[in-house]
């Protein structure tokens, strides 16, 4: 199949395609006579594969991890394990962080109870107020 029906089957776009290509994730096709990318039911497969962990929030790294373990079926599925409980703790630091940054905003939000002129505004003299910090570094693997 040509990278447009690739595109169809798999609910994502061409330059996604060619970018999984790129970063090595979805192995090149080869190419017909016509020098068109010739697909097969194996790259439908892999593309749903990673645009499932992506949709996850897993790395590139990541899924190059799977990848691998997946390309060999009769491995010990324990790596996997190991790769998705790290996962989860990134997931479980990062909704500590969200937990701690909702706070920050409702306190904000609290320090202005109705519509007034900007100059009263209480959220605006918040965040003027604010001691300024180093945003600290996130926990989470993607940034």
């Amino acid at each position: 199949m040509k990278i447009g029906e690739l595109a169809r089957q798999a609910k994502c776009g061409t330059e996604t395609i060619r970018f999984y290509e790129k970063e090595g994730l979805l192995p090149e096709p080869p190419r017909s006579e016509g020098n068109y990318r010739s697909y097969e039911a194996s790259h439908l497969e892999r593309l749903r594969f990673i645009r499932n962990c992506r949709n996850l929030d897993m790395t590139h790294d990541e899924i190059r991890a799977l990848l691998a373990f997946a390309d060999h079926p009769h491995d010990n599925c324990g790596p996997v394990n190991a790769l998705l409980d790290e996962h989860i703790a990134h997931v479980d630091r990062r909704i500590d962080e969200l937990g701690r940054l909702k706070q920050q905003l409702t306190s904000l939000r609290q320090q202005c109870g109705s519509p007034q002129a900007i100059e009263d505004c209480g959220i605006i003299h918040g965040l003027a107020d604010m001691p300024s910090q180093e945003k600290a570094p996130s926990s989470s693997h993607l940034g």
